[in-house]
């Protein structure tokens, strides 16, 4: 098979656009780190420039996604956007980009991987269901795994402290995500996931704007160099909007668990590219933390289809995750 034949075929069965979704997600933490290396910028100050350029991008896929099957739009649903908006690109976005400032981008997207687990600790909480063993354990290897990677990076170094900040930083990103992820479910099936990606990182770009403005001069974000700005335009458009334009994509060709299990290759990818652009050491600690938190998730995620899949069948519902 020639490369092109190969390329298209990933292309009409959506695998190339789950990766390329992976890959640009998993490229976030990586141009942040550039951008704080580059120059001694306030992490408010390069959120701001982040969404400024990514604003015109999110009302691009609110026009693309203008034809679609949601439904009408209603003032309540304003309010449950902008909600989702405070929770999911604003505040986590916010925390991780403060955890950043702290810790390597390979621990940082080893955090964020847990948020499954927190999901389903809001879910239990909300729903007052008991775990079980499964699930118990499950978390238990996942959060091992994660000790491991962080007490390395915490003995690696003489600022042990600022690992840990940097890592409760980014531990409050993953339960703010979490947060948001339990609120898209309902909004999904009702405006459609591209529409509402457009709508909630628009109403969280002018949240940022705000804060910004507010707690910054406004001139602080013109005088950034051109590199800094050349990582916020990469993060708008790599990082931020075309993701979510891609998994919408691959969504519809290969489904959603397919395009979930390919978003799993997320923390190795942000591994890579940060030794190969930031020059972070792949240390068998590191290696072994990701290994033992991506199995730990998924066995959470196994866990949790297993249980979907018998209640839709006992619901008399196609028996479809």
């Amino acid at each position: 098979m020639s490369p092109s034949a190969f390329f298209q075929r990933c292309a009409s069965n959506g695998s190339l656009f789950a990766i390329l979704s992976a890959a640009g997600f998993s490229m976030k933490a990586i141009f942040v780190k550039l951008a704080y290396a580059a120059a001694p910028v306030e992490a408010i100050t390069l959120l701001a420039m982040r969404m400024t350029l990514a604003l015109p991008l999110f009302l691009w896929l609110v026009w693309l996604s203008r034809g679609g099957a949601g439904g009408r739009f209603s003032p309540g649903d304003g309010a449950r956007v902008v909600v989702l908006a405070l929770f999911g690109y604003y505040l986590s976005s916010l925390f991780d980009f403060y955890g950043l400032q702290y810790i390597t981008a390979g621990l940082e997207r080893l955090i964020l991987f847990t948020y499954p687990t927190l999901v389903l600790v809001f879910q239990m909480i909300a729903f007052r269901e008991r775990p079980s063993r499964r699930m118990l354990l499950a978390m238990a290897v996942c959060y091992l795994g994660l000790g491991v990677a962080l007490m390395h990076d915490i003995g690696a170094t003489d600022m042990g402290s600022q690992v840990i900040i940097g890592s409760l930083w980014v531990f409050a990103s993953a339960v703010t995500y979490a947060l948001y992820y339990l609120g898209t479910g309902v909004m999904v099936k009702r405006l459609g996931s591209m529409r509402l990606a457009g709508l909630a990182g628009s109403a969280s770009s002018l949240m940022v704007l705000a804060h910004f403005f507010i707690s910054e001069p406004a001139g602080s974000m013109l005088a950034q160099p051109a590199h800094v700005w050349l990582c916020a335009a990469l993060m708008a458009m790599i990082s931020t909007v075309l993701p979510v334009y891609w998994m919408a994509l691959a969504i519809q060709r290969i489904g959603a668990t397919n395009t979930a299990a390919v978003g799993n290759l997320g923390p190795v990818l942000t591994i890579f590219a940060a030794w190969a652009l930031l020059g972070e050491a792949i240390t068998p600690y590191q290696m072994a933390g990701l290994a033992l938190v991506m199995f730990g998730i998924w066995k959470l995620k196994a866990g949790a289809a297993k249980k979907v899949v018998v209640a839709d069948v006992a619901g008399g519902k196609p028996s479809s995750v």
